[in-house]
């Protein structure tokens, strides 16, 4: 373990060290060599080293199928060096094998945690401005005594190539033949901060006040910087071939000022969710299991439960495996299962994130799957809601009761209005927490579920009476009371804004990757699906015996009853209201409300056996009204 642990570490050093000199040499060769003349011999020098430098340690690298190919890379590069190549072709080739290489050779790229800007400046004033100077323009106090100068912080063609993760590197191994030393002993969060800090000095304050209104009015632009990986590995000559060099200062800007804004845009965080998994690992380990629990909910709450929509979208079944973990984590918390069992549940729930960090990386969203999710988003969600409007309102048209029916459509009518205000509050205002969704997805789905249970009980047992048009003449009228109608736009409101309010958190994730055309072209395909499914529904239930349509109404509700109630349980199973029993043998199937948890399965079976019991005892009644 020891070998191997150690050779994993030196490769991840010659990784590192390698990018290192690339990205020191795209930014640096300019100094040293002009229209193929050398302008600093020294410089020059230093080049050549970090070209033969960069081979050599390619080759010690283990065996990829990409090694060649960088190998190849580095010995042109190691040619246009030795030919006194143009600087812009230099920067091109190193830029890209540093690229590349981490490509091939993946090493950390990120801060495990959110940098403190404050932090960074601390330690800049006690380790840095005495060489690079408090405003990082290269003439601190010490400067005059340095053979090297100081890099200037403060020269902007320089910082537009730079990215965090450079200052990072040089800060963590410094640069050999140079006063910068290295600061390795620094806590890698202390090193992050430096690193950010440092990179703010070539952009004024004016300048980032502008990317702040930038970012927080472009969903395109947070499209491109979605998380701190992004972030930190972003320079801004990158960022400007996409936004153009203003604004990609004035992004850079802001977010080296503030890179807690990536981590607080919507929708959610995967680094959050790490850092909070990491710190329940660590409470439970010291043995306060209560604050582990807290921590693992709010991993999922804060973390992945706001990327649930657009996960979903971009891939369905791995969702389900990451809110499964979750699920059985907290569980393993609850039964007090050992440290060791815990960590390997945060392991695995950490590939997990590896792969939803690639699927909702911007490069894998196209119009395609845009066009897939919001369509399947629409059609699901709609479909639901739909059946039970519609069911209503044939109820209502052949119970002669067409007086009611403002209320049913009020109902669906005000549920889309109150839908069209949470997608303003979601998208342009405070957001909307992940406990806040759940436990309106939770309590909507039981309540819709315990109407529907009484509704389709109902139903069924009017299918088993005689005399339709006696009852329907006689009592209909005294049935559908005010406060009946006012129950039945209670009812239309609550069905229809658990799906939408649902759809609208799909829909808010996927307006932030910026194909909002798309996304409506498909919302507008579905709904033209479901205007069909509903005249469909609405004419063959005209020409429908209506002892038959009762006894159809019936099973629907009682199936839509089901549904929502293992909805609703696992709703509020993920707000932590409701503990989880994990059922590893019972298949995921959210479509039917079916999760694998013994609470949610158990709320299903008891309103099964509800059901059969008010079938049962219509069935009953019937019987000995038909002897009567």
């Amino acid at each position: 373990m020891l070998g191997t642990s150690a050779v994993g570490y030196a490769k991840t050093a010659d990784v590192q060290t390698a990018w290192r000199l690339l990205d020191y040499m795209a930014v640096d060769y300019g100094g040293a060599v002009s229209g193929g003349q050398v302008k600093s011999a020294s410089e020059y020098a230093e080049m050549t080293e970090f070209a033969a430098s960069v081979s050599a340690r390619l080759t010690t690298l283990p065996p990829t199928p990409e090694r060649a190919k960088l190998i190849e890379g580095a010995t042109r590069l190691q040619a246009i060096v030795a030919a006194k190549g143009p600087p812009s072709q230099v920067a091109d080739l190193a830029h890209g094998l540093a690229g590349d290489l981490l490509k091939a050779y993946p090493v950390p790229l990120a801060p495990a945690r959110v940098p403190d800007f404050a932090r960074g400046a601390t330690l800049f004033a006690e380790n840095c401005a005495s060489c690079h100077g408090a405003a990082g323009d290269g003439h601190g106090p010490d400067a005059a005594k340095l053979t090297t100068p100081p890099i200037a912080f403060s020269d902007i063609d320089r910082a537009r190539q730079r990215s965090p993760f450079a200052f990072y590197q040089v800060i963590d191994q410094g640069i050999d033949g140079t006063a910068m030393q290295s600061f390795s002993s620094l806590p890698s969060d202390d090193r992050w901060a430096l690193a950010f800090y440092t990179g703010h000095f070539a952009f004024s304050n004016a300048v980032a006040k502008e990317g702040e209104r930038l970012w927080k009015t472009d969903p395109g632009i947070r499209q491109r910087l979605p998380d701190l990986t992004a972030l930190a590995g972003m320079t801004p000559d990158a960022l400007a071939k996409n936004i153009g060099t203003e604004r990609a200062d004035a992004v850079i800007a802001y977010l080296r000022r503030h890179p807690e804004a990536v981590v607080q845009q919507a929708p959610g965080s995967l680094d959050v969710a790490r850092t909070k998994l990491s710190q329940s690992l660590a409470a439970y380990r010291s043995g306060n299991r209560p604050a582990a629990q807290e921590l693992a909910l709010a991993a999922y709450l804060d973390g992945f439960e706001p990327l649930e929509p657009m996960l979903t979208a971009r891939d369905a079944a791995l969702m389900g495996r990451i809110e499964i973990g979750m699920g059985e984590l907290r569980a393993a918390l609850e039964r007090g299962q050992s440290a060791d069992q815990v960590a390997s549940r945060v392991q695995v729930l950490d590939g997990l994130f590896d792969d939803a960090e690639v699927a909702l990386s911007p490069d894998a969203a196209s119009d395609a799957s845009t066009f897939v999710g919001a369509f399947t988003i629409m059609l699901r969600e709609g479909l639901e809601a739909l059946l039970i409007v519609v069911a209503m309102i044939a109820f209502l048209r052949k119970a002669e009761r067409s007086d009611v029916l403002p209320y049913v459509h009020a109902g669906w009518i005000g549920a889309l209005a109150a839908g069209g205000m949470t997608w303003a509050i979601a998208t342009y205002a405070i957001g909307i927490s992940g406990a806040s969704r759940e436990l309106t997805e939770g309590f909507g789905s039981l309540i819709a579920a315990v109407v529907l249970l009484s509704v389709g009980i109902w139903m069924h047992g009017k299918a088993q009476a005689d005399q339709w048009q006696r009852y329907i003449r006689e009592k209909l009228s005294r049935a559908l009371s005010r406060q009946s109608a006012w129950f039945l736009f209670g009812l239309a409101f609550i069905v229809v804004y658990r799906e939408v309010f649902e759809t609208i958190l799909f829909y808010a994730a996927l307006w932030t990757q910026g194909n909002g055309g798309v996304m409506v072209a498909g919302a507008g395909s579905a709904a033209l699906i479901l205007v069909a499914v509903a005249w469909a529904m609405l004419r063959y239930s005209q020409t429908l015996p209506i002892a038959k349509f009762f006894t159809y109404s019936a099973w629907l509700m009682a199936v839509l009853t089901v549904v929502l109630a293992g909805k609703g349980v696992s709703a509020l199973q993920e707000a932590g209201i409701i503990n989880i029993a994990p059922m590893a043998s019972v298949p995921r199937v959210s479509i039917l409300g079916i999760f694998p948890t013994l609470q949610s399965i158990g709320a299903q079976i008891f309103m099964l056996l509800a059901i059969g019991a008010g079938f049962a005892m219509n069935r009953r009644r019937g019987i000995a009204r038909s002897r009567s």
